[in-house]
């Protein structure tokens, strides 16, 4: 039987004003939420919450979410001079204007030194830093007071890849350093030479895998992240891309087959980082090198070989990216192609990479939902290694 039409009015009228009340509460909460760095607040939730509305006028059901400024800092590592880090560098850090760093020999003066300085950024950053650093072997050691001596070039089996792997994983982790921008799984061509002397495992694609492999679970047993490089593979190049442009004039199938086998094979056994390259393949993209090729960084990378980490480019300052445009233009490239992080090994390109980013992120709803996706691939990084979420 139904109710009377003045009963049901008075009803929805009840039910009406308790809604009214709870939207207030709601809205209490929400202005009780974080700070950005630009002074605007965003609604602290629940993780696994299934409603919010962000600063930025989006909806998602994935939150917690960042302030815009915030996921796009996450997008970033960079570099400073100096073994003090500046007073800029805790900044960034204590806003969440930046993933993390890179440190290089020349931030490093010796062990008791090395741990102030992580320390004190981990301090700024309350425990979320990423802290990265290429300790490949022999010259490739940005620590030099820690090994493996050995180049990769020289470990040619899988117990001296586990061994050389613990041995720098357990010096990077025993000082802060909690990433690895190591191995080197580029594959070296049959007829040799190549851009990368000493830098390659020793032997073809098999075994290349095996080795790689070897390394990411060593380092993994350590807490130290591993950062596979450099995709899709740089061993047929000619041209280090740190200093000119390099073209790989391969047939498809052969880099399918050769160059990307020891990246399925870090990929199943769980790599937590992939950095791209700034070679160009026509075979996959004639006009767009691979760190800003939407075809090799999602199409392929994620489509196809199915990774699902974090994916990092190689310096932004490279000249083989300069060659084509500033690093502000090469950041939003990479981004957009499907990178979550871009690194910077200039101290001053942070000032022009985030506003760039931060401005594209605001106008372009699509990138703006790809800075999305990068900031939580990276909290997941985060989680992974053990360290505590985004500022």
């Amino acid at each position: 039987m139904s109710a009377h039409p003045q009963t049901v009015r008075r009803r929805r009228l009840a039910a009406l004003a308790v809604l009214a009340c709870l939207a207030a509460a709601v809205g209490i909460a929400v202005g009780a939420g974080s700070r950005g760095s630009d002074g605007s607040t965003s609604p602290v939730l629940e993780r696994g919450s299934r409603t919010g509305l962000e600063r930025d006028g989006e909806s998602d059901a994935r939150a917690p979410r960042l302030p815009l400024p915030r996921a796009v800092g996450q997008t970033l590592v960079f570099a400073f001079d100096g073994a003090e880090a500046p007073e800029y560098v805790h900044r960034r850090m204590r806003r969440g204007e930046g993933a993390g760093v890179i440190l290089f020999g020349a931030n490093i003066a010796d062990s008791r030194q090395l741990r102030r300085l992580t320390r004190g950024i981990q301090r700024a950053a309350r425990g979320g830093a990423l802290i990265a650093t290429d300790q490949e072997g022999g010259e490739i050691r940005n620590v030099d007071f820690a090994g493996p001596e050995a180049p990769q070039s020289a470990t040619a089996t899988v117990p001296a890849a586990q061994a050389a792997a613990t041995e720098a994983a357990r010096a990077l982790g025993g000082h802060g350093i909690n990433i690895n921008l190591a191995p080197v799984v580029d594959v070296q061509p049959p007829s040799g030479g190549g851009a990368l002397p000493g830098r390659l495992y020793p032997g073809g694609p098999e075994q290349v895998a095996r080795l790689a492999v070897a390394s990411v679970r060593a380092h993994e047993r350590a807490g130290v992240g591993t950062t596979v490089k450099h995709y899709p593979g740089l061993g047929r190049a000619t041209v280090n891309t740190d200093f000119g442009s390099s073209v790989v004039e391969a047939p498809r199938a052969a880099l399918e087959a050769d160059d990307l086998e020891p990246y399925r094979a870090v990929i199943a056994a769980g790599a937590p980082i992939v950095m791209s390259g700034h070679a160009l393949y026509p075979a996959f993209d004639p006009d767009r090198i691979a760190s800003q090729s939407r075809v090799l960084m999602t199409d392929v990378l994620r489509g196809q070989l199915g990774f699902e980490g974090v994916a990092m480019t190689d310096s932004i300052e490279a000249k083989a990216v300069r060659d084509r445009s500033d690093v502000a233009t090469a950041a939003v490239r990479s981004i957009a192609a499907g990178n979550d992080i871009v690194l910077m090994t200039g101290s001053g390109s942070w000032n022009l990479v985030y506003a760039r980013l931060l401005r594209k992120a605001r106008r372009d709803p699509e990138f703006r939902a790809r800075v999305r996706e990068a900031a939580e691939r990276v909290a997941e990084l985060r989680r992974r290694l053990g360290l505590r979420a985004a500022p």
